[in-house]
């Protein structure tokens, strides 16, 4: 059994992709840090970087060679001002130099010493090797695996003990969707109560407001600037940004507003008719979404090119079924999605490389669907429902990137991951979760298997549907 906080389904991080971006750019801080505790750090001369499978055949397209050069550099994807990345890319790729942990300089050429190779390897489909050369000319190898939402592992999974004694801290331990509705049972508390227990048992009140808040105004402020930036997205697929023209026609031009809460209060006050709500929600994921595709600071909920999904769908509450809403609903509806996040998580998969699209936007859809379920009233039983509901609706859905880029057909699935989460909610809400015919469970062992009947050409590799069916030089 496995331990997972919500903050580790929800990272803040540097978009497109955490499998692809954000994964290897932590495999990188991982193994700079594994360098200094073996007290070798300060004997290597030059490094090599090398890509396996899916990170490979995509990787390019996810910046995947990207993200091991900031990670290789020292910086964070928390932290690092996002308008730095491309000086920082440009001063290695035009001087062959590496500042290596941010400490020392050693010649790095991108060209040569980031090597794609097209084998998988056995372990998982996301695999990259860091070869360092030391003064005395041994080499030292690390590999590591990004398994899908910035989780990054080593195949021994040596923190596998801590991992289990900090379940086993957790007063209410979750494996499956029936364990937490046992104890949401049990102690007469609602899931989001549940979450807030287990949570405190890792850090206090305080830290835990501060940090999801950190989360939420990450998500606004990403939703703020897609909805507020026009041009075409990076890449070479020419792909316009329609947040922009969406935001613009649907507020009309006598509205002003100057910050990303004004925003959402001038938004509150727009008409509110059937049409306009799904613009809104479209919109919202639109812009989460290329904010990533143009590496950009996004929430990771539960993966990059999923991260669209779980702020739409929140927004869409504050600015449509209630406009009195304020943190302390936020703090609810992330509790929840974290929570059903971490149970595909345990039970399946939310790596598009071993799943395809639906272990990304179909998760995300089963987040933000049990999420707005309890912020409408409705029971732990309708939570799950919805969040079943929402993911039956994915099921087989592939990952097909055209160019392995996160844009086509990435961006629009996040508007209608989104608008899935928000029917499945309603349906959740006039239903009976006793006259339901598949529990959560069993759609998450269903996902998985569906996961591994999956041809590997539907699994994030640009080798099959859309990304074959489509070609770069026709866009």
């Amino acid at each position: 059994m496995e331990s997972i906080s919500i903050f580790d389904m929800l990272k803040i991080g540097v978009g497109p992709s955490s499998s692809h971006t954000l994964g290897p750019w932590r495999a990188a801080e991982r193994w700079i840090s594994e360098l200094r505790s073996a007290q070798i750090f300060d004997e290597v001369i030059a490094v090599k970087v090398h890509m396996y499978g899916s990170l490979s055949l995509t990787g390019k397209g996810h910046a995947t060679d990207y993200a091991v050069m900031l990670g290789l550099s020292g910086t964070d994807p928390v932290k690092i001002p996002v308008d730095t990345i491309h000086s920082i890319i440009s001063h290695i790729q035009e001087n062959n130099v590496l500042n290596f942990g941010a400490c020392k300089e050693i010649p790095f050429h991108p060209k040569t010493d980031i090597i794609f190779h097209k084998k998988f390897l056995e372990f998982h489909a996301n695999g990259l090797q860091f070869e360092a050369t030391l003064k005395s000319g041994k080499t030292k190898k690390n590999t590591y695996y990004s398994i899908g939402g910035g989780f990054v592992v080593v195949k021994e999974r040596k923190n596998a003990k801590r991992n289990i004694a900090t379940f086993d801290s957790f007063p209410f331990p979750i494996q499956k969707g029936s364990e937490l509705l046992a104890y949401c049972a049990s102690e007469n508390k609602s899931i989001s109560e549940i979450v807030q227990e287990n949570e405190r048992s890792l850090r206090d009140d305080a830290q835990i407001d501060q940090k999801l808040n950190d989360v939420w105004q990450t998500m606004l402020e990403c939703m703020y600037i897609g909805c507020h930036t026009e041009g075409k997205l990076p890449g070479g697929l020419n792909v316009t940004r329609r947040a922009f023209e969406l935001n613009k026609n649907l507020l009309g031009d006598s509205t002003t507003y100057n910050s990303p809460q004004s925003w959402l209060n001038t938004i509150r006050n727009t008409e509110v008719k059937f049409r306009q709500i799904l613009k809104w929600v479209s919109c919202f994921a639109l812009a989460v979404n290329e904010v990533n595709a143009s590496l950009g600071r996004v929430v990771t909920a539960p993966t990059n090119g999923s991260a669209g999904v779980i702020p739409a769908v929140l927004m869409y509450y504050m600015v449509i079924e209630n406009h009195e809403a304020h943190f302390e609903h936020v703090k609810k509806f992330l509790f929840v999605a974290g929570e059903i996040g971490s149970i595909f998580k345990k039970g399946a998969t939310i790596s598009a490389a071993m799943g395809g699209c639906q272990a990304e936007i179909g998760v995300s859809s089963a987040m933000a669907a049990g999420a707005l379920t309890e912020l409408l009233g409705g029971s732990p039983e309708q939570v799950l429902m919805a969040a079943e509901i929402a993911m039956e609706h994915h099921l087989g859905l592939t990952c097909d990137p055209i160019g392995g880029l996160v844009q086509i057909p990435c961006i629009e699935r996040n508007s209608m991951g989104a608008i899935k989460a928000i029917n499945a909610a309603e349906l959740a809400l006039v239903s009976d979760p006793k006259d339901a015919k598949v529990p959560l469970d069993k759609v998450v062992e269903t996902m998985w298997a569906t996961a591994k009947d999956m041809s590997s050409k539907y699994k994030e590799t640009s080798e099959g549907g859309l990304a074959v069916g489509i070609n770069m030089s026709d866009c």
